[in-house]
Order: C-alpha cells, then sequence, then structure tokens
C-alpha cells in the first residue's frame, strides 16, 4: 500500500490525479504545512527538503512531484508515451518543462504578488512575466493536438493540470482570455471522475486555512534575516 503525504496544493494534486486515474490502493496521510508539519523529523526522514507531496511505497521513498509521476507511471505502465527515444524524449522535455519552468515561476510569482512584504515592484514584474512567458509556451504545444505529447493523455497533462488549476490566482483574471488551450485540457481533465475525486482529497482533512503570523513564520523563515539585529 502506497503511503501518499499530501498538501491541497499544486504539486501533490497532480500525483494525486494519478493515483486516481490508475486505480493504485493508497492511503492518505495530510501535511498541513501551515502548522508546520513538513519540518517533522517523521516527514524530513522521507523528504529531506520538507515539502508536500512524497510517497513510501513498500521499502521505496520518492519525493519531488515530477519525480513522483515518473514513479507511478513505470510502476503501473500507464499514461506513458510509446517506449521509443523519441517519445521519451518528449515526456522527458515537457516534464521537465514543467518542474522547472511552470512550477517555480508561477510559485514565485504567487509569492510576490500574495504575500511578500513591500517593495516587491521588480519581483512582481520578472515572475509574473515569466510565469506568462511559460504558460504561452504551454498554450501554443495545445494549439495544435488535444494533449502535451499528442493524441493520448500522459503524465505530462496531469502535471500541467496540477499547476493550470490555479491559474487565475497566478496570472490574473484574464488568464483564460490568454490561454484558451490550456483552458480546454483543464476542463477536459476536470470532468474525469479522477479529477474530482483528487480534488476532493483537500476535504478529508481539516487543513489550517488562516495565513497569520504563525504560518508565516512556517512558511516563509528567510524573513527573520529581515528583523532588525539588536
Amino acid at each position: 500500500m502506497i503511503s501518499f503525504y499530501y498538501h491541497p496544493s499544486p504539486n501533490p494534486a497532480k500525483v494525486a490525479l494519478f493515483l486516481e486515474e490508475s486505480g493504485l490502493p493508497y492511503t492518505f496521510i495530510p501535511v498541513d504545512t501551515r502548522k508546520g508539519d513538513q519540518h517533522s523529523p517523521a516527514f524530513t526522514a522521507i523528504n529531506p527538503n520538507a515539502k508536500t507531496p512524497a510517497l513510501v511505497d513498500g521499502d521505496v521513498t520518492v519525493f519531488d512531484s515530477n519525480a513522483m509521476l515518473l514513479y507511478l507511471a513505470e510502476k503501473t505502465g500507464q499514461f506513458l508515451p510509446a517506449n521509443t527515444l523519441a517519445a521519451r524524449g518528449q515526456m522527458y522535455s515537457w516534464l521537465m518543462f514543467v518542474a522547472s519552468g511552470i512550477g517555480p515561476y508561477c510559485g514565485q510569482a504567487v509569492h510576490f504578488k500574495h504575500f511578500a512584504p513591500e517593495p516587491k515592484d521588480y519581483a512582481v514584474n520578472r515572475y509574473d512575466f515569466e510565469a506568462w512567458r511559460h504558460w504561452r509556451i504551454i498554450n501554443a504545444r495545445l494549439a495544435g493536438q488535444p494533449w502535451m505529447l499528442g493524441e493520448d493523455y500522459t503524465l505530462v497533462d496531469m502535471a500541467v493540470w496540477g499547476w493550470a488549476r490555479v491559474a487565475p490566482f497566478v496570472l490574473g483574471a484574464q488568464a483564460w482570455e490568454e490561454l484558451p488551450h490550456v483552458k480546454r485540457l483543464l476542463d477536459v481533465i476536470n470532468a474525469h471522475p479522477a479529477a474530482q475525486r483528487a480534488e476532493a482529497l483537500k476535504t478529508r482533512h481539516a487543513f489550517k486555512a488562516e495565513h497569520d503570523d504563525e504560518s508565516r513564520k512556517i512558511l516563509f523563515p528567510q524573513n527573520v534575516r529581515l528583523a532588525p539585529q539588536a
């Protein structure tokens, strides 16, 4: 039985989608990051980076959501492209594009737009620009084909879905007007019963919703360095 360590945010969502689409049995383990659960010794023994998601599958431990998608796809043989070097090259390229581009730049755009103290104009401009640039590349990719790798639904689409769910929060209200092909992919996947079950996981635990001083200390420990020194 897989132990799946989850918080209701984009990266855990895409792994939850794979688990639900594949039908793999798993145990749901909430990690309440606004309460600091990710820093517990029990969790950092699984993921030294203290981030969700993570999974334990018997004697196998995997962290980083994109590594988890690859692991689960290889374990099940599901949601992979053809087993050719050309097809796998495309899969690795687009999956890593999400991992190194979409995720980090969207995350930083959200941080500086919604949570960072002033002054932040330069940072907001940089990360908003880069988040848009990356999403426009995805949108262009989807303009001529139904899925990221062509005609078949794969783990790459699941990776995109995880972040597409929050695109308006990242980019603003005009996101779907400018990214219609991303919206199409989002709507198609959202219609899957598996996606609806993945979304419903967030209701299985009373995750802390308040973004208060205590959660800011936990989530943004770097801010301690900004305090005046005695």
